[in-house]
């Protein structure tokens, strides 16, 4: 029986997660399956891959086809490279604790990459957090500014028309003391 190693739908609409899963080659895709050897999920930042490791090793030494993207997934968590060195150490080129040593070494240098990754990303959302923050600041002090003008504005336009009202009332009071002034007509 040709095996796959493949991964199946899961999830809602919109928001896929996948099973990773050792199946017949000629069963659906959501179908019947031999055995589940982990799980994939792309909508976390990074996706998120949990993997039984010996499981997936297992079947790859046993000839199972890992469809293209499980086989990077199981590049990226070491599988290949775990195969790789066991191959040499069926040919006697070094022994098992060297081809050990090597793949901890190995596995240990990814994962710092990964970190360090994690955290030039980390950095990154932090300082754009405080850019947006500088800059609303500066948005909110523009504002501030141009309604504090406004507000001059409107107060210089209400002195000058409060001035000029009582200019207004002080003609009246004039030209009608002017009236009372004058003498009367006989």
């Amino acid at each position: 029986m040709a095996t796959r190693i493949r991964m199946q739908r899961k999830g809602r609409k919109n928001y896929a997660f996948y099973a990773i899963v050792v199946a017949d080659q000629r069963a659906p895709r959501d179908g019947k399956f031999i055995e589940k050897i982990g799980t994939y999920n792309p909508n976390t930042n990074p996706a998120t891959v949990d993997l039984d490791f010996d499981r997936a090793l297992d079947w790859v030494m046993k000839g199972a086809q890992p469809s293209d993207t499980v086989r990077s997934i199981l590049s990226r968590q070491g599988v290949y490279m775990k195969k790789h060195l066991l191959g040499g150490v069926a040919k006697g080129a070094f022994d098992e604790a060297t081809a050990e040593a090597r793949f901890e070494s190995w596995l240990k240098n990814k994962q710092s990459g990964l970190e360090s990754i994690k955290e030039a990303e980390k950095e990154a959302a932090e300082k754009e957090a405080q850019e947006r923050v500088a800059a609303e600041k500066k948005a909110n002090e523009e504002k501030a500014a141009a309604i504090a003008e406004k507000i001059a504005e409107e107060e210089a336009a209400a002195k000058a028309e409060q001035e000029a009202k009582e200019a207004a009332e002080k003609e009246e009071v004039a030209e009608s003391s002017d009236e009372n002034d004058a003498p009367k007509a006989e």
